[in-house]
């Protein structure tokens, strides 16, 4: 049985190797199991015939298997377990790169699960005003950044680029926007994990009720405070202002 993994471990095929591949000289062996591979995706005969269980042909996804899911859930619960502060957090901005958290030691940043099709969409105007008044007031030690996220009431459908454009045409949004994410539930961003259980909401409940909750983390990277979706973004300036001048 020949299995075919990507660099990860991740199982995609199982095929069954032929026998006379033992005789095919090492150099040229990759080729051999090249072809093998691409002979179990474009014909149906050869996928049954090297027993091939599953398979997506023509698309580059990997599937976990059960194992490696464990580990990936095990290793997000030790990054979480082993955060002391924000700045211990690498999420994803838009384009899916990583960003450390790092990078904003020393300013106040105020973090927000976003949606484009909510309710409470139009907080966007009074985030960005804040972000504006506090930037011209104290520059560079404010920041905010959104997190858009699906979960709730599915009104973040949209892609990265679309989210993106959205905000910055109805909204004229300065600050970032990082990439689409989950708060709660087992794919749960580790950075909303570490800040539902720094601060709790209501009644000790940590999972996030819907969209536009807001945490503020301060200058020593410890949450200060978080607040319902009902919240407006501008009552939130005294607050802002008190962890800056902290």
């Amino acid at each position: 049985m020949k299995r075919f993994t990507n660099p990860q471990s991740i199982t995609l095929l199982h095929i069954k190797a032929p026998s006379h591949l033992h005789l095919i000289k090492p150099k040229h062996l990759m080729q051999a199991q090249q072809s093998l591979f691409q002979s179990a995706f474009k014909d149906p005969n050869q996928r049954v015939a090297h027993g091939v269980k599953k398979s997506i042909p023509f698309l580059n996804l990997w599937a976990p298997s059960a194992d490696v899911q464990r580990q990936q859930e095990q290793k997000r619960q030790l990054n979480m377990a082993s955060a002391t502060s924000f700045y211990d957090f690498k999420p994803l901005d838009k384009k899916g790169t990583a960003v450390p958290l790092e990078t904003y030691k020393g300013k106040v940043v105020l973090i927000v699960n976003t949606a484009s099709k909510c309710g409470f969409t139009p907080q966007y105007q009074g985030l960005e005003s804040l972000y504006k008044k506090i930037q011209a007031s104290h520059p560079d030690q404010f920041v905010i950044l959104g997190f858009p996220c699906n979960q709730f009431g599915g009104q973040e459908p949209g892609s990265d680029e679309e989210i993106q454009s959205f905000c910055q045409l109805n909204y004229g949004v300065s600050f970032p926007i990082m990439g689409k994410t989950d708060v709660n539930g087992d794919k749960a961003n580790p950075l909303f994990e570490w800040l539902k259980n720094e601060q709790p909401g209501l009644l000790g409940m940590k999972r996030v009720k819907w969209n536009f909750e807001k945490w503020l983390v301060g200058k020593d990277g410890a949450v200060k405070g978080r607040w319902a979706s009902t919240t407006k973004p501008e009552s939130l300036e005294k607050e802002v202002l008190a962890a800056i001048n902290a």
